[in-house]
């Protein structure tokens, strides 16, 4: 996307006020109040419901319903239900667990323990009984717990190497958010640290050293020190930062490289942007999608997979669609049905499954399960618009 480009693309998404990027302190429907105020609740238990037959794929009371949790499980964020949903990778959803108002991301530890970043809280799920063990209410104030894509608390989430300690990215609709630390065994919130604005995604180094807060409404990467919790700013704005928060050409979800620890910053199916964290400098490599971006991860021989939701200028830009970037910067781009949100990818590398929940209009429910090898793929009920997944 050359300049010109660019600023029409600009002019184009501030008149309509619409998509991703508009900002962060638009109003929002009305919620239930915040838990901000309540001691976190570890003797509470929330007990998985199996989940109702849906018309978006296979029945989706279909798969296991008691007993433990089988390795390989799907786990989803519903966004759109103020819950977690269990899937079965080959049958669709079959439980969900009650966790808190418009739940964003989530990750699970070696304990079997998920942590999933809803408005009000951390909540604790138990993925082996599938029960929700605790709400760990953020320090940050937020205002009410409401719902759609510009509410307030927890957005990315990630656990430290040690499992000792969560790091949340607190949104504050209309200003600056926060980096919550949550000490795992206390189940409380022990320190917080200014990050940039809606951090959409949270990351960790791979010595646990740093954590990386992915700032989307202030172009930037906030690396924040775990031990001594300092923090320096990385802009990253391969489009330059012109129309601020009208702007789309900010920075989404980001994958810690394996091999070196770079940040891999995918923007607009056109540019890859490698941060080196240590020194802040930049290099942008070409991508092919042609489409917005959003959800990103990375296997551990660094191939890296991103999730485009669509085109913001139809006349120019392509669809909805998966990139597949090997290590060598080699692309494959499987189309998608529709605008999806994030993605995972099965331990043994051959399938991934993308979130259909999307943060913007246009979303769906459920997943689309994709065929590394081939490119075939197909749609899997698995909650009510799901965003944060992860393969238990």
């Amino acid at each position: 996307m050359n300049r010109s480009r660019a600023l029409a693309v600009l002019a184009a998404s501030v008149a309509l006020l619409a998509g991703c990027a508009q900002g962060c302190g638009e109003p929002t429907p009305a919620g239930e109040p915040t838990r901000s105020g309540e001691p976190a609740r570890s003797a509470e238990s929330r007990p998985a419901t199996t989940a109702a037959p849906s018309a978006a794929g296979p029945r989706a009371g279909s798969g296991t319903t008691s007993g433990a949790t089988p390795s390989g499980t799907l786990l989803v964020a519903d966004f759109g239900s103020d819950t977690v949903t269990f899937v079965d990778p080959a049958r669709g959803a079959f439980a969900s667990v009650e966790v808190g108002t418009a739940p964003y991301g989530l990750v699970v530890g070696a304990d079997g323990r998920a942590w999933v970043a809803t408005a009000e809280g951390v909540a604790v799920v138990d993925t082996k009984t599938r029960t929700r063990l605790a709400l760990v209410p953020y320090r940050t104030a937020t205002g009410p717990a409401t719902t759609g894509e510009y509410r307030g608390g927890g957005m990315g989430i990630a656990l430290s190497p040690d499992g000792r300690r969560v790091y949340v990215g607190v949104n504050v609709p209309g200003g600056n958010g926060t980096l919550e630390v949550i000490d795992t065994a206390a189940l409380k919130v022990t320190d917080r640290v200014p990050v940039g604005r809606r951090p959409f995604d949270v990351d960790v180094s791979r010595d646990g050293s740093e954590v990386y807060a992915t700032n989307h409404d202030s172009f930037d990467v906030t690396v924040v020190r775990a031990d001594s919790l300092s923090t320096r700013r990385i802009e990253v704005a391969p489009y330059g930062t012109e129309g601020g928060l009208g702007s789309w050409l900010k920075p989404h979800y980001t994958a810690v490289r394996p091999s070196d620890g770079r940040l891999l910053l995918p923007f607009e199916g056109e540019r890859l942007v490698v941060v080196d964290p240590a020194t802040g400098r930049s290099e942008v490599l070409r991508m092919t999608a042609n489409t917005h971006q959003h959800g990103t991860t990375i296997t551990p021989d660094g191939t890296l997979l991103t999730v485009g939701t669509g085109p913001i200028d139809p006349a120019a830009d392509r669809g909805p669609s998966l990139t597949v970037r090997a290590p060598d910067g080699t692309e494959r781009v499987f189309p998608l049905d529709g605008p999806h949100e994030d993605v995972a990818v099965s331990d043994d590398g051959r399938t991934a499954y993308v979130t259909g929940g999307f943060t913007r209009d246009g979303y769906g429910d459920g997943l689309t399960v994709v065929d590394l090898t081939d490119g075939s793929s197909h749609r899997l009920a698995a909650g009510s618009r799901p965003l944060g997944i992860a393969v238990l």
